[in-house]
């Protein structure tokens, strides 16, 4: 018989882009994802199929260490176009919302250009587009793409309210830098990214996370007299927040899937970008494996020294906190709006066993002088970084909050102090409160105050502390995060006791009214001013799924 010609293939692309949940980005091409089976039909233009003599043979090849096997998972860590970004401080987590919007119109294209420009990086050139079915060269190359180092210029970070607009006037633009982004930007970005091309991925917030430290594992905050906090070579900031996208590490001979940490926030020793780093390997801290495994190690787990600040460059050990860095690692839960805590899959309880054993790996991975050296030579260096806590001193003092403020209102806290001695104290403290920004720098004080307390034997007392809003208002950051420190005074002798309070101010609430699905409807916005003045000049940033073409500005 005639040989049978091959004439038409027809993708049935509409029914194959629904099974796939890949028809939000259209059905004008094949797009389908990994580890389901999808169909076709084969046309032959020149006579009919005859199963006694025809046969037809194709090829299909894939490459799947990114498949989640839970159905729930991929919703949210594939599918979910909408998040919530978390911020503020570990004791008073914030959150806002976010729309990642991959499957906008035309975001597929532009995260294809992002791999098109990114091709030449990581030695990509070398292997044409074959890299492309490589997560993790893929994770490396949009890390790279989404890093900007300029954080002076342009938008202001807290209007963005998603990662479309970011992503078309990266595009509209000639591909030019988009400026500019803080943490919790580029981490969102690109998740986005991500997200579009198949890679779950969600973001996370490390609280207390130290940047620029000298030694990696112990990050220095300076205090003069007065309480006040001073601009030293390390900083800790109030939170980081970088990406997780879930695959399996072939590169490390691992085959089953994990989260794997993506940072594109530049690093501190210059390079630009950081992951993909296992988390499993941080928590274990096998940091020879992977790549800037003890970048990510050392945000989650160096101590805090804090240190008063003297003459002539002189300084005196205040306090060492052992567990203070990598608090409250945060994400969204899967299928709803709440928080969810992961620091677990970071690191173990402090004190634990496995928690002392990962520590001894990392630390002779991050100070090479103790590759061999045993661990009691390593406690011992550690033992040297310790000064009394304030309950070895005679006294234990805390703050607490009374109220929770909205920005406007005044800020009420409990000083709690108790002598835990059988003599009487008798201490004066210097009072004061600064602005902080959220990667840790601290601004000027705008309150200060000079308070005696006299303990008894064993006595306990509260004393009441106010800061209206008429204090802190005008000097609030655009993050509203300050710091209260009460340091006891130097010169009464004895030791220099020092505690301090990170406290965020609460953004007032904007309402909206609740649309129906494939309803006409009219968008209420209700917005009440929390303050006694009027406010000018206001700004309202909205964006609809699938409502606007582009965010709209109303002032």
């Amino acid at each position: 018989p005639q040989v049978i010609q091959l004439g038409d293939v027809d993708l049935n692309r509409p029914h194959n882009c629904k099974c796939h949940n890949t028809h939000f980005f259209g059905t004008d091409r094949q797009t389908v994802r990994r580890g389901q089976a999808f169909d076709l039909y084969v046309h032959f233009q020149n006579r009919e199929w005859d199963d006694s003599v025809d046969k037809i043979s194709f090829t299909v090849e894939t490459d799947d260490p990114v498949y989640m096997d839970n159905q729930a998972h991929r919703e949210e860590y594939v599918l979910n176009e909408h998040g919530m970004l978390y911020e503020g401080v570990h004791k008073h987590v914030t959150s806002r919302p976010w729309h990642f919007g991959q499957f906008e119109n035309g975001i597929l294209d532009i995260c294809l250009k992002v791999l098109d420009i990114g091709s030449n990086y990581h030695q990509g050139s070398e292997r044409g587009c074959r890299w492309r079915n490589d997560p993790v060269h893929v994770s490396m190359v949009v890390n790279h793409m989404v890093n900007n180092n300029d954080y002076l210029k342009g938008t202001n970070p807290l209007t963005w309210n998603g990662s479309v607009p970011i992503l078309q006037q990266w595009y509209n633009g000639r591909c030019r830098p988009v400026r500019f982004g803080d943490c919790l930007t580029l981490a969102s970005v690109m998740c986005t990214v991500m997200r579009c091309l198949g890679i779950p991925s969600r973001v996370i917030t490390n609280f207390c996370s130290p940047h620029c430290a000298e030694n990696p594992l112990a990050v220095n905050e300076l205090f003069d007299s007065t309480g006040k906090t001073l601009c030293g070579k390390d900083k800790l900031w109030a939170y980081h927040c970088w990406n997780e996208s879930w695959m399996a590490r072939r590169d490390l001979d691992l085959c089953s899937s994990n989260w794997q940490c993506l940072d594109p926030t530049p690093m501190e020793s210059g390079r630009a970008c950081c992951g993909p780093t296992s988390i499993r390997s941080v928590k274990d801290g096998e940091l020879d494996l992977d790549y800037d495994g003890q970048h990510i190690f050392s945000r989650l787990n160096a101590s805090c020294i804090g240190w008063l600040s003297k003459n002539s460059d002189k300084k005196e050990k205040l306090c060492y906190d052992a567990w203070l860095c990598g608090q409250c690692v945060s994400t969204k839960s899967v299928g709803n709006n709440h928080h969810e805590d992961i620091t677990g899959a970071y690191k173990y309880e402090l004190g634990s066993l496995k928690g002392k054993e990962a520590f001894y790996k990392a630390y002779r991975r991050i100070h090479s002088g103790y590759c061999n050296a045993p661990n009691c030579h390593i406690d011992r260096d550690l033992a040297a970084l310790q000064s009394p806590f304030l309950s070895d001193a005679g006294v234990s003092m805390r703050f607490k909050m009374v109220n929770c403020p909205m920005y406007g209102q005044d800020v009420h806290l409990h000083w709690l102090l108790e002598n835990l001695r059988n003599e009487c104290k008798n201490l004066n403290f210097n009072l004061c409160t600064q602005v902080l920004t959220h990667n840790g720098c601290a601004l000027d004080q705008f309150w200060k105050e000079n308070i005696n307390v006299a303990l008894g034997p064993r006595e306990a007392k509260t004393i009441p502390l106010h800061i209206s809003y008429n204090q802190y208002g005008h000097h609030l950051g655009d993050h509203n995060i300050m710091r209260l420190v009460a340091i006891s005074d130097p010169e009464c002798g004895g030791e220099v006791l020092v505690v301090k309070r990170d406290i965020v101010i609460n953004r007032p609430t904007v309402l909206l009214g609740l649309p129906q699905l494939n309803e006409p409807c009219t968008a209420e916005i209700s917005f009440c001013n929390p303050l006694q003045e009027d406010l000018k000049n206001c700004v309202l940033n909205l964006e609809g799924c699938g409502l606007f073409k582009e965010p709209m500005t109303i002032e």
